[in-house]
């Protein structure tokens, strides 16, 4: 297995850096131009393992999509291309990507004929069975072939009905981005009611900005106490979209900053991102780092001497920097105690038992709890072989710890081509900078 070394710095780290697109607007702005008619350029799209795997979807279904200097151009068609028979239906393969197959999985439904999304061992164990509850009301005939809840997922298709149905936002953000995504295309108005606590918030938001910037109608309103979306029939228009920086990959340039006590500006998220992620850079400032907002982007200035403070804090919201802020917090004073992050326990691994684990492993006193972790910060850290279970986000959240301490070890460094391909070469440039 391939290993990388990360680095530790000498001293304070001192850079201006700029991400790739956002992931979560990348292929949300992906779909929308897809059913558009005509070509949309998405400005700044990230390319990468998981947008790689949508876009040859897409492709699939006789949508061009094609990469270009500028970003993605898609030629969308208004509708979705034909499946196969029962016996050959066509085969959609999504990896591991599980914003992506999701999506997918409703997007298909206004096709017309037979679907099979696959994905990797690790898609074989991911919910998706409430995304298919949520559908059927609509008129989708779809199933889990395994009857596990999880993907392959198979679907026949002849458009949705559209009407009433009702998603739990409990379990994830991306089943009721999936299901706004299309509502457009319904063959009726739709409303999609969301019972129970709806995690991930900030993705909705996403979602309903892109597809409001494509030209779609929707609204908002609560009815017996429930958010309820109301989507008019109206189709998406092709454009020019701007994505911003990814805030998730920004949080590992910040959380640099904060361990190192240095500075780092992430130079394309705006100080009014889109992405709730970007929200990480004011965590840190909670935690005695200032945090600056401006035209020049988002900085992060680490305490001076690199006395960061512990909290106690409901991620619940940006799950996708929890992972982060942990090995933030092996370096505070203090007792951090993260939760409201229960949905990450379905992730690409079990984010929290692997965040643990390897935290523990450099010598950190870590409690793991049902819905998120105890860290008790100032331990005497140690270099260790870091595993990243397949996961781009435990590769890169612990990269920060190994700017800091000796000998940490990053097994299965290529796991972050599934989102920031180029995330080790932008590392290296800031430690030559710190």
């Amino acid at each position: 297995m391939k290993k990388y070394v990360v680095q530790v710095l000498e001293s304070p780290v001192n850079a201006v850096v700029q991400m790739p697109g956002s992931k979560s607007i990348t292929q949300r702005a992906m779909v929308a131009a897809a059913l558009a008619k005509g070509e949309s350029l998405l400005k700044g799209a990230l390319k990468s393992e998981d947008t790689g795997l949508l876009a040859d979807a897409l492709t699939q279904l006789g949508i061009k999509a094609c990469w270009s200097e500028e970003g993605l151009k898609i030629n969308g068609t208004g509708r979705v291309g034909p499946g196969g028979d029962l016996e050959q239906p066509l085969k959609l393969y999504m990896g591991n990507n599980g914003t992506g197959i999701r999506l997918l999985t409703s997007l298909v439904c206004l096709g017309s004929g037979h679907y099979l999304l696959t994905g990797t061992k690790r898609m074989e164990e991911r919910p998706i069975a409430p995304l298919l509850e949520a559908l059927r009301p609509w008129g989708a005939r779809i199933s889990c072939v395994n009857a596990t809840n999880a993907p392959p997922v198979l679907v026949e298709a002849d458009g949705l009905t559209g009407g009433d149905t009702v998603i739990d936002g409990s379990l994830s953000s991306q089943y009721i981005s999936s299901l706004l995504l299309v509502a457009p295309y319904l063959k009726a108005p739709g409303r999609i009611c969301v019972k129970g606590n709806l995690v991930s918030r900030p993705y909705v938001d996403i979602t309903l900005a892109v597809m409001r910037s494509f030209g779609a109608g929707v609204e908002e309103r609560k009815q017996d106490g429930m958010p309820c979306f109301e989507v008019q029939l109206r189709a998406y228009e092709a454009q020019t979209y701007a994505v911003e920086g990814d805030a998730s990959s920004a949080s590992y340039f910040w959380a640099a900053a904060a361990v190192t006590g240095g500075q780092v500006t992430v130079s394309n998220i705006p100080s009014r991102a889109l992405q709730g992620d970007a929200a990480f850079a004011d965590i840190l400032g909670q935690m005695g780092c200032e945090v600056k907002k401006d035209e020049t982007g988002v900085t992060v200035v680490g305490p001076e001497r690199g006395e960061l403070r512990a909290i106690d804090i409901d991620m619940g919201r940006w799950p996708d920097v929890a992972m982060t802020l942990a090995v933030v917090a092996a370096f505070a004073r203090g007792r951090t105690h993260i939760s409201g992050i229960h949905h990450l326990r379905i992730k690409e691994t079990d984010r929290i038992r692997a965040v643990a684990t390897e935290l523990q492993r450099m010598g950190a006193c870590v409690t793991e709890l049902k819905d998120g972790l105890v860290i008790e910060g100032g331990a005497h850290l140690h270099g260790a072989e870091i595993r990243t279970y397949n996961d781009h986000r435990m590769a890169m959240a612990f990269a920060v710890a190994g700017l800091k301490v000796p000998n940490v070890v990053i097994c299965d460094p290529d796991c972050v081509a599934k989102s920031f391909p180029d995330f080790w070469k932008q590392w290296v440039r800031i430690s030559l900078q710190g």
